[in-house]
């Protein structure tokens, strides 16, 4: 399934590259999308959403697959899996920086692989999920990136520098996150549309029980 979208951050293309590749700062900015570690360049984490009052949550990997600072196309990979289930997601994402003035173009193709509970929406209600998540992404990053600079301030990095040749060490990086969001919700399911659908759900099961009944007394 592919998907696409686009979305603005105020600053310029060259300043919005860095922070596109730096996945400890975007990652949170997803809505209940948490880093957990990081080993190499696989950063581990996860990623909480909601169907109504159900929750899921998905355990997996990201990184960065390639990268071209020069057109500015940058190609992400991810995938993960239900913590408590079988359902799982694999991603593709091709990102590329557009000059806008000064601010940036972030024009987003994803080739989305997804199983269990949230493909039964089909794809135009995930695509629906997509720019809803990625509005609300793009809210928070433009959030993240202004109070940044506002706030700017020489870093001090307390960690000491590593031994040359040293293996990289799998490390925490806890960041908070955003609220997950409601696939539901997303995907324009308001109430009356599950109450339908549990309508529908309680009606099937009555069928079925009769349909029993009726063939155990035949």
């Amino acid at each position: 399934m592919k998907l696409e979208n686009t979305f603005r951050i105020p600053v310029p293309a060259a300043e919005a590259w860095p922070v596109l590749l730096d996945l400890e700062r975007i990652a949170p900015c997803v809505p209940g999308a948490t880093l957990t570690s990081r080993d190499g360049d696989d950063f581990h984490g996860k990623i909480k959403v909601k169907l109504g009052p159900v929750g899921l949550t998905y355990n997996g990997i990201i990184k960065v697959a390639s990268q071209d600072p020069k057109a500015r196309i940058a190609v992400l990979e991810g995938g993960g899996r239900e913590a408590r289930g079988n359902g799982t997601a694999q991603a593709t994402i091709i990102c590329r920086l557009v000059e806008s003035g000064y601010s940036t173009e972030v024009l987003v193709e994803t080739e989305l692989a997804i199983t269990g509970k949230p493909a039964q929406f089909g794809r135009g209600a995930l695509a629906d999920v997509a720019g809803t998540l990625i509005g609300q992404f793009a809210t928070n990053l433009a959030s993240e990136i202004t109070s940044t600079a506002q706030s700017a301030a020489p870093a001090v990095d307390p960690k000491p520098v590593a031994a040359a040749g040293a293996r990289p060490e799998k490390r925490a990086v806890p960041r908070a996150s955003a609220e997950p969001i409601d696939l539901l919700a997303a995907a324009g399911v308001g109430r009356s549309g599950r109450a339908l659908a549990v309508a529908a759900g309680i009606v099937l099961a009555l069928a079925l029980i009769l349909r029993r009944r009726r063939r155990s007394r035949g």
